[in-house]
């Protein structure tokens, strides 16, 4: 976290402290049910599940990204719908393959990594139909069936053409979070993932690309 965000100025007796003074505190020494871990999480939650990758179906539950802590980046990105936008940028997405305009946050030069990624995609034709229409950037608004907001209403998220991707509420026609999915159902290159992934190893926990291809649920 140090490493990654600016705005940050030290971990000190438990709590991580921002640069005008803000402190949030690492861990709350809570013992907590996965529903806990969703909706009352602190900063050493967000860590708990590592994101790799499985060659089954990954355990109940155990879902890399989904943990987040909400005035975390509330106090990164904006509080508020408006602080938000005063942050935003407009990046033009693969313009050979797909010329779409976008708005992006520049907070941790965001901006800049989802430029780059944008031009390395325009360079693989194959992929076209992957990253066309895609679902989306900044949109302030809450995780369906929740009170949580989504991560796109901090302009730090992407979602590549809903058209091939599979998401759990779509599969089980429900807005259970206990849902159990049984089966594998993948329509996202694994070439495709390790592309976006590149550039997005070095952004720690923004969850620009949340990618279960792993065999789980299935989101881009």
């Amino acid at each position: 976290l140090l490493k990654y965000y600016s705005e940050i100025k030290e971990f000190k007796d438990n709590y991580l402290v921002f640069k005008d003074g803000t402190k949030f505190i690492y861990d709350d020494g809570k013992d907590k049910s996965f529903e806990e871990l969703l909706n009352d999480p602190d900063i050493e939650d967000m860590f708990k599940f590592e994101y790799k990758f499985w060659d089954s179906i990954i355990p109940f539950q155990y879902d890399p990204g989904r943990i987040r802590n909400e005035a975390f980046f509330k106090k990164i990105y904006g509080n508020s719908k408006n602080e938000v936008q005063s942050n935003l940028t407009r990046v033009k997405w693969c313009p050979k393959l797909v010329n779409q305009e976008i708005l992006v946050t520049k907070k941790n030069n965001i901006h800049l990594k989802i430029d780059s990624l944008s031009k390395e995609l325009d360079e693989h034709p194959e992929f076209k139909k992957y990253i066309q229409n895609i679902g989306g950037t900044f949109n302030w608004r809450l995780i369906s069936g929740t009170s949580r907001l989504s991560m796109h209403s901090f302009g730090m998220t992407i979602d590549i053409n809903v058209s091939y991707s599979n998401y759990w509420q779509w599969d089980c026609k429900c807005k259970s979070e206990d849902f159990r999915l049984n089966k594998f159902t993948n329509r996202i290159p694994l070439e495709l993932v390790k592309i976006f992934e590149k550039y997005l190893t070095n952004l720690v926990l923004t969850n620009l690309v949340t990618s279960y291809f792993n065999k789980s649920k299935q989101r881009l």
